[in-house]
């Protein structure tokens, strides 16, 4: 309900409801309620949106995989919530409507959405010829609205080109009340020089009953409702797809039988609920810092199940339109949901190396509908599915898995053991004669995107990043006794090791890397782009930095480029465009890539300061980070307070403490598993579970609960000398043990959802 769009599996092939991206920010068209008092005429919107008329009351309440939203005018009080559920292909309004005044209140409500049907690419550059295919009729027997394509533009872009094919679904519109009118097209239902605030059809209150095989296609369902005092009607909109095929028809009435009766819509509901309830389950915290708890309990946890389904696929930022499955992206996001859904990542991770080429370079992203993908040779994109698999094993002890034999691109097959080889050699196979990795066009950093498309430029982050990886492996093949990758492995370390201390430490810090000129970028030599948060971070995540450069490196950071929200990406920002560096140096100083406050980095800063035993430093940039902070400043800010942003702008800009590019970020991930993992110190190993904590000295005492292996951890940590880190003790079950490790096999099967996981006792003294 209120703004946004739906979709069916993807939002670039599969779109139902159509989004304007340059209508922003009033976020139109969308999901729309209005409700039409039949005595007065006046008529408005619960979500306030279209109508904007003036509410009595106003509440609009997220929860996971749910929104209510509630408006109150004249008396009448409106709530709807809406919820996609676990087993069906459709999205519920659940309306209940109450007449909160001593008068009867006779109402027609309107349930409106304007359809897009199929490529919403095309349906965005190229919408005056392909309404021409439209089509929406009333099936009578049933009151189900149909709407479909006769055309289907199955193409990766926008293009005259036709496949000759029809869209494969119908998507139906019904409702559980009596239906009174319905619209199939949008003219008749706006009306010339209105819009979505003042459709013609609601001011007369009357629908046309309009069927089209062409123009713009909506779906509209007038309902009417007689409500005496202080009386409470309820009922369920539905809007879902079936398959295109001969017997469409009762797929959709089955849909309807199912969910338009408000009793059986309230037990999907709590269905989903349990779902959702189940999943942050898996961990759960209780430390001296409330907004912590919130986010790692329940927030943080929904944002990566989110970032997990949707990539950069779908949401206010990512538009549905280019992007599908980022191969890094999504190798990421798989570290969220493996602590509770392992399932998903097993799954996730096998498809992925599907996307791999013989030589063991992969995709950069990829459409699992369609097939398609692109290549771009970014230096960096391989080296995340290795790590993937490191972490998937390390949870759930499933060794089995490097058997399992998945396609190439171009080719034959390989186990995934084969794949996560093949990756690092690729990476291997193109070092420069320095011994460190060619830039590309681009690493993580995407707007570096010039510094070695010649193939001489050198990256010395992705050289760290895949020191990183090869210690991974390295362990990993330790663990299966495949002595001849270990020896492989870390040679291969030593070599891009050595090359990034000789070549590119600066006397502080360590610098970017070198582009197609052999130009150094990131160095105290620089008047721009000095000094570089991801170099100096992850040469203490891969062990590359000897201790006394870890630390001054650290400092550096701390030194240059903390901000009162966290650190920055780069300083100072570029303010001179260089094409041989690339579009960072295009980006206005203190916004994205170009010294703002990035998210994904700041996650590796608190990773890497609990690495080096620095608890309160740790945490202080963790609570610059967190999303609840801004809200005292949320006209500026402008984002949602509880998920994580892409970045916030840094004081190089004026307006500092602006956010952008919520919800789907590979930050969201890394902070959860920095809090888990590091900061509170329960990291999953091939072996079982160490205890690790990295806190800052105020803490006393913390509590985490986490699922791992069949069983349920039960852990409180106690630090009575207020130390950062350390263990003094850990007792298991009453049981004193030696060290920090906590064996835990996997277990033979894995216990089914919502049956009771034995509890395991711990208690760990810091000191």
């Amino acid at each position: 309900m209120g703004g946004g769009y739906s979709y069916w599996k993807t939002p670039r092939l599969h779109r139902i409801t159509r989004h304007r991206y340059n209508c922003l920010p009033v976020d139109r068209p969308g999901h729309y309620l209005y409700v039409r008092d039949r005595k007065s005429g006046d008529y408005w919107t619960p979500s306030w949106q279209p109508c904007m008329r003036e509410l009595e009351h106003y509440e609009c309440r997220h929860g996971l995989n749910y929104t209510v939203i509630t408006g109150r005018r004249d008396g009448v009080e409106v709530s709807v919530r809406t919820f996609v559920p676990e087993d069906d292909d459709c999205e519920l309004w659940r309306v209940s409507v109450r007449n909160t005044t001593r008068a009867k209140k006779s109402l027609d409500l309107f349930a409106y959405v304007e359809l897009c049907m199929g490529n919403a690419l095309n349906d965005l550059v190229n919408q005056p010829n392909d309404q021409h295919f439209n089509e929406v009729f009333l099936d009578k027997k049933s009151s189900i609205l149909y709407a479909t394509k006769r055309y289907w533009n199955t193409f990766g872009s926008a293009t005259v080109e036709q496949s000759n094919v029809a869209y494969d679904r119908y998507i139906v519109f019904a409702t559980s009340l009596p239906l009174v009118a319905f619209d199939g097209s949008k003219a008749e239902f706006i009306g010339r020089w209105r819009s979505e605030q003042n459709p013609i059809a609601v001011e007369r209150g009357k629908l046309g009953n309009t069927e089209i095989t062409a123009g713009d296609a909506v779906g509209a369902l007038q309902m009417r409702l007689e409500l005496g005092p202080s009386a409470t009607r309820e009922f369920v909109v539905m809007l879902g797809v079936v398959e295109k095929r001969a017997g469409y028809k009762r797929d959709a009435e089955r849909l309807a039988k199912k969910y338009l009766d408000v009793r059986r819509a309230d037990e999907a509901f709590e269905r989903m609920v349990a779902h959702w309830r189940d999943y942050v389950s898996c961990v759960q915290v209780e430390t001296p810092d409330p907004d912590l708890n919130r986010m790692i309990n329940v927030w943080n946890q929904w944002q990566t199940a989110c970032t997990f389904r949707f990539s950069r696929d779908a949401g206010y930022y990512h538009g549905g339109l280019l992007f599908g499955r980022g191969f890094r992206d999504s190798c990421q996001d798989t570290f969220g949901p493996l602590m509770t859904r392992p399932e998903w990542v097993r799954q996730r991770l096998t498809e992925m190396s599907s996307f791999q080429f013989r030589d063991g370079s992969v995709v950069h992203c990829y459409y699992p509908v369609s097939g398609g993908y692109t290549r771009t040779g970014h230096s960096d994109t391989p080296l995340w599915l290795p790590l993937a698999v490191a972490m998937y094993i390390k949870e759930t002890g499933d060794f089995d898995f490097l058997k399992v034999k998945t396609p190439y691109i171009d080719g034959g097959e390989a186990t995934m053991l084969e794949h996560i080889y093949g990756c690092l050699d690729y990476t291997l196979k193109n070092l420069t004669e320095r011994n460190l990795p060619k830039f590309g066009p681009g690493d993580w950093n995407d707007t570096l995107d010039y510094m070695g498309r010649k193939g001489k430029g050198e990256s010395v982050w992705n050289a760290q990043c895949l020191c990183y990886v090869l210690k991974e492996t390295i362990e990993l093949a330790q663990r299966i006794g495949d002595k001849a990758a270990v020896r492989r492995y870390e040679a291969a370390y030593k070599k891009v090791a050595d090359a990034i201390n000789k070549y590119c430490w600066d006397g502080e810090w360590y610098i970017v890397g070198t582009n197609d000129l052999r130009e150094v970028v990131g160095s105290k030599k620089n008047r721009e782009c000095k000094i570089y948060l991801n170099t100096q971070t992850w040469a203490v995540m891969s062990g590359v930095a000897p201790k006394e450069r870890a630390l001054k490196a650290m400092a550096a950071a701390k030194k240059y480029l903390d901000t009162p929200k966290g650190p920055k990406l780069l300083h100072p920002p570029f303010r001179t465009i260089n094409p041989n560096i690339g579009l960072a140096t295009r980006c206005v100083p203190g916004k994205k890539e170009n010294g703002a406050v990035f998210n994904h980095p700041v996650s590796w800063a608190v990773l890497a300061e609990a690495l080096l035993g620095h608890g309160d430093q740790a945490y202080e940039y963790y609570r610059k980070a967190l999303p609840m902070n801004p809200v005292v400043h949320i006209d500026r800010y402008e984002m949602e307070p509880y998920v994580y942003s892409e970045y916030v702008t840094s004081p190089d800009h004026p307006t500092f403490g602006q956010a952008s590019h919520s919800w789907l970020t590979g930050s969201s991930t890394w902070m959860l598993r920095d809090v888990t993992d590091y900061i509170l110190g329960v990291r999953p190993t091939y072996e079982g579970l160490t205890i690790d904590p990295c806190v800052p000295r105020k803490w006393k005492e913390f509590r985490i609960r986490r699922r791992f292996r069949g069983k349920i951890f039960e852990i409180h940590v106690k630090n009575p000398k207020g130390v950062e880190k350390g263990v003094a003790s850990i007792t298991v079950d009453g049981n004193r043990i030696s060290g920090n490790l906590i064996p835990v096999e996997p277990p033979k099967s894995q216990p089914r959802r919502g049956a009771k996981w034995p509890v395991v006792q711990v208690e760990v003294i810091m000191g």
